[in-house]
């Protein structure tokens, strides 16, 4: 049987660069390597030194799809330290401002960057040529989505409102009823698009993942719970380090998280909706069976179909929300800087996102510590498209190549995109 190797210069919009090497010997994958290239970012020394309060700002430029999530993961981190605690209608606006994250970026990834590999387009423009509808729908619920970033955040790109105990500005009641109006148009909306999703030719693969996820003992995660997964994992968000640990591998400048002791773990969308099923709305699960999903799902490639999902659900959330909001008394809990330690981790759209800060007596951070899911996900990405490979060997180069590049674009646009600017090698001997 003829050895194969598989190289793909460049991964589009990853996040800086990225390139995939597979290669396999006698119809086996003897080498699988995810190539994150990207220079390094510095943002963890250059928080050092840095005042308390300057954190939700700079580490909201971290990422552009999910500025929410290191805003967030870095005040629930900090007011862990400051031993405060955000309840009430400012917790709720938090999950209202999460909710719009969720929004925006799902349907970002599920019908700009995914859905086109699905129905054989090189890219979402093409895509909007034959399926005007249902571009013009996702854009409609994606606007719905940076509003409500907009409103609650400050603005739709790197949000300036969050701060550690609540938020610099409360919206207004009109601000806040715009926004019900503007979900409400795109409720319907939102369970059509899970139930197309359901309808994509998903390519066959099953895996017996390591699930890692927040869970909540009454909501669907966004920013609290205890970090579990689907084998015995059960923990504070402060005893992280105890149980997951990074590593530097050589192919890439991205650090590779694992468990300690070893072995790859999943977190995103497929892990929440495995690990909190039955803490989705009636109407959810419902849209999830009409979709063909079960109460699990192991197929990676379905991953959009949950992304939908829980944009219905976002929808859904940020409802009831504003309908039952009370504005509160101040729009913040007041802390003082003083010596501590905090752990932060909420759910960004493609996985939980942990941070770690140590400030002195003045308030200034003196260690911090951010772990992305990006990072989070490599070595199953890696596991995946062996899994993959080696059950897929029979296709022709264009075809293997396409969905190995599919296979990345299950997990997150910050690992790729739909746009395939790529090179394939194959050796053969």
């Amino acid at each position: 049987m003829k050895n194969k190797t598989i190289k793909v210069e460049y991964l589009a919009r990853v996040e800086g660069e990225g390139g995939l090497y597979v290669r396999t010997k006698g119809g086996r994958v003897s080498d699988v390597r995810l190539n994150i290239f990207e220079p390094p970012r510095f943002f963890e020394a250059f928080l050092r030194g840095r005042y308390m309060h300057e954190v939700t700002d700079i580490t909201a430029r971290i990422c552009g799809i999910c500025p929410v999530a290191y805003q967030m993961s870095a005040a629930h981190a900090l007011e862990d330290a400051l031993g405060i605690k955000v309840t009430g209608p400012l917790r709720d606006l938090r999950r209202l401002l999460y909710c719009g994250e969720w929004i925006e970026s799902h349907v970002l990834h599920a019908f700009f960057l995914h859905a086109p590999d699905f129905l054989g387009y090189q890219d979402a423009i093409q895509l909007s040529k034959d399926h005007p509808k249902i571009v013009d729908s996702a854009l409609r619920m994606k606007k719905a989505g940076n509003e409500i970033v907009r409103v609650v955040g400050g603005r739709e790109i790197h949000p300036i409102n969050v701060r550690i105990g609540g938020f610099y500005r409360l919206p207004r009641r009109a601000e806040l009823s715009a926004l019900r109006e503007s979900l409400l148009a795109v409720r319907e909306e939102a369970r059509a698009a899970v139930l197309f999703s359901g309808t994509l030719p998903f390519p066959e693969l099953e895996i017996d993942y390591q699930f890692v996820a927040l869970r909540h003992e009454s909501e669907y995660p966004f920013c609290e719970g205890r970090l579990v997964s689907n084998r015995g994992l059960d923990i504070a968000i402060r005893d992280y380090n105890e149980h997951f640990v990074e590593t530097h591998v050589e192919h890439s400048n991205a650090l590779h998280s694992e468990m300690r002791g070893g072995g790859a773990y999943f977190v995103g969308p497929l892990a929440r909706y495995h690990l909190n099923h039955e803490l989705l709305p009636a109407a959810c699960r419902e849209a999830a069976a009409a979709a063909g999903l079960g109460p699990t799902c192991r197929n990676p490639f379905r991953s959009i179909t949950v992304r939908c999902l829980e944009t219905m659900y976002a929808i859904e959330e940020a409802i009831r929300i504003i309908e039952n909001y009370e504005a509160p008394d101040a729009p913040f809990v007041e802390a003082g800087p003083c010596a501590g330690i905090g752990h932060g981790c909420t759910e960004a759209p493609r996985g939980i996102l942990y941070h770690r800060y140590a400030i002195d007596e003045d308030g200034r951070v003196r260690e911090a510590k951010i772990v992305p899911p990006t990072s989070q996900n490599q070595k199953t990405i890696e596991e995946d498209l062996r899994a993959f490979v080696e059950s897929h060997s029979h296709l022709n180069d264009e075809q293997l190549t396409w969905q190995c590049e599919q296979t990345v674009r299950n997990y997150d646009p910050c690992i790729s995109c739909a746009t395939h600017f790529l090179k394939l090698h194959r050796e053969e001997g």
